[in-house]
């Protein structure tokens, strides 16, 4: 995820104009401090995140825990966004109780609830566990932000931000490469690894973290924090009218109730308010009894619109590992890779052959289909053509081997051989290339982008990485498949090196003067919203177009579809929607 979006899960930054003489001379600990706990605290969450989906769809007696992908994606939308949601509560508790105190709290919950993330098998407690991981880290980004701000003056707030936003991408980078190694030896390895990065937080936050000097502890209540939410987005009814709707969608993608059902009742709340929404008045001294009110219409709309990005752009996160897996053939990065020699080939595409045998043993004894057997491979990390298969399961029928199926010896024989011509480059690997890209090019990207318009780059943005999903579509029918899947991904990370800053910018156009610090304490409403239709449309696109209609392409297509709908959408709204209802943008 790029280095200017890690802001928005906490609160806006503070306006402080720091005249310690300490800060103005440089750096203060506390900022070195602060950019340490986010690298080990992206290593863990991207340690895990990255990997997600791969771990959640992968067989039990693979060592996944073998959800469907609605299930998956019902995971990976409804978690994210409280997740994004969250910091408004838990920023409001740090500058009450101490940053110090928070991130105490933020460790404690993490630390146990990775581990125990790795020891779910139910989607049940899978689900409380990962919403545990979520509740700490929604109270550590506030905090590490707001160190980052009161850590800074004025003169260095640009470059010390601009060197947290750099620490947050080397740890998402570094994070799933160890993930990735540790998942040979066994999941795990993963989660405890994930664990013990937070754990490691517990040194510098206990013996060397002191409160900022500048920190002024708040009493500002959750009523308070409600009152401004109101005054940016929208009063108790407009609440009450959209949450009941979001609920019920995050029901149907947990599979609780079905779409169809999902949709009429949603309809049918939406009708309810209308008629109530005539029988409301204004300023009623009873929230429930006054009319639905959207504070800001402009932002709220760009904030609509902004959530058709985020949707598009998660999908670099949930489904491309999936359809890297299941549908790309990535051995011509295998053969370049092994330019390198094979230590490079072992870890970056590493088969278990001893699981591998096994797995066949037990598949061709069992009778199991080619279609089937080749879907249980793809997680061993080999993309067998299904012809392959087809002749081994007729050799062994024919009696070529012994007379019930594979022998040990037999089975090693051949997994070796299909490991050595079919083995694949792990999908997280090649998604980490947007880690790296932006590490080396997002500075590069922003002083070419500073050239021009804001809602001009703003919709070339989005545009890129509607293209890159369509260039995803080719991945699936070329022989070099793995650099169609590479240059996807880095298509996917340029368009978000465009976007996401440029589309925090552009929220000052849109706030009401001398208001941007606060209204940019909401644009992450728009990334919440985004987590969640993400999740649930890649559950849905990936089960039900991609592998039950075996129609990848059509997935893709919906993607790019939906992103080229929000960059003109984006245009729209800047040319014709801000100038009807009298708002300059200031590009």
């Amino acid at each position: 995820m790029s280095m200017s979006n890690d802001i928005a899960e906490g609160s806006a930054q503070p306006q402080i104009s720091n005249d310690n003489e300490e800060i103005n001379k440089g750096f203060v600990r506390a900022f070195y401090i602060a950019n340490t706990m986010e690298i080990f605290e992206r290593l863990a969450w991207y340690g895990f995140f990255a990997l997600s989906s791969i771990y959640m769809t992968t067989p039990v007696s693979q060592g996944g825990v073998g959800f469907t992908d609605g299930q998956r994606g019902a995971l990976q939308g409804i978690i994210p966004f409280f997740l994004y949601l969250l910091p408004v509560f838990t920023g409001a508790l740090a500058d009450r109780f101490g940053y110090r105190k928070m991130f105490i709290v933020s460790f404690a919950i993490m630390a146990p609830s990775y581990y125990l993330l790795g020891q779910a098998t139910s989607f049940s407690s899978f689900f409380i566990t990962f919403a545990m991981v979520a509740l700490g880290a929604a109270c550590f980004k506030p905090v590490v932000v707001g160190t980052i701000t009161h850590a800074t003056s004025d003169s260095n707030r640009g470059l010390g931000f601009g060197i947290f936003y750099t620490m947050v991408n080397i740890g998402g980078f570094i994070g799933p490469l160890v993930a990735g190694y540790l998942r040979a030896i066994s999941w795990d390895a993963v989660f405890l690894m994930s664990s013990l990065w937070i754990l490691l937080n517990f040194i510098p936050v206990i013996f060397f973290y002191k409160e900022p000097k500048t920190l002024e502890k708040s009493n500002a209540s959750i009523r308070q924090v409600l009152s401004e939410a109101q005054q940016v987005l929208g009063n108790g009814r407009f609440a009450l009218a959209i949450f009941p709707c979001i609920f019920i969608l995050m029901a149907a993608g947990a599979s609780f109730i079905d779409y169809s059902i999902a949709f009429i009742m949603i309809a049918a709340w939406l009708m309810f308010n209308l008629v109530w929404q005539r029988i409301c008045s204004e300023n009623n001294t009873k929230w429930y009894l006054e009319k639905a009110k959207v504070s800001n219409k402009p932002f709220a709309l760009y904030l609509l619109l902004l959530t058709g990005f985020w949707a598009v752009y998660n999908q670099l996160f949930y489904t491309m590992p999936l359809y890297i897996r299941d549908f790309v053939d990535t051995r011509d990065l295998v053969a370049y890779i092994s330019i390198f020699g094979e230590g490079a080939v072992n870890f970056l595409a590493s088969v278990n052959i001893e699981l591998l045998a096994e797995k066949l043993q037990e598949f061709i004894v069992a009778g199991a289909s080619a279609s089937a057997i080749s879907a249980e491979l793809v997680h061993l990390k080999v993309l067998v053509p299904i012809a392959d298969i087809e002749a081994a399961i007729s050799q062994v029928a024919a009696g070529a081997h012994s007379g019930s199926g594979l022998n040990p010896e037999e089975a090693m024989i051949l997994a070796q051989q299909w490991a050595d011509s079919y083995r694949q480059i792990n999908p997280e690997y090649i998604i980490n290339l947007d880690f790296a890209a932006i590490v080396v090019c997002q500075i590069a990207v922003s002083l070419v982008c500073a050239r021009f318009k804001t809602i001009n780059v703003l919709v070339v943005g989005v545009a890129i990485f509607a293209i890159a999903c369509l260039v995803a579509i080719i991945a699936n029918d070329i022989a070099a498949g793995g650099l169609a899947a590479v240059l996807a991904v880095l298509m996917m990370a340029f368009g978000e090196m465009v976007t996401s800053p440029k589309s925090q910018e552009y929220v000052a156009s849109i706030a009401p003067d001398n208001q941007a610090a606060l209204y940019m304490g909401y644009y992450f409403v728009s990334m919440a919203l985004g987590f969640l239709f993400a999740g649930l449309l890649s559950g849905w696109g990936y089960g039900e177009i991609a592998k039950n209609q075996n129609n990848p392409a059509l997935m893709w297509v919906i993607f790019a579809v939906l992103g080229l709908v929000t960059s003109v959408g984006l245009l729209w709204f800047n040319r014709y929607y801000l100038a009807r209802n009298k708002f300059e943008a200031s590009n």
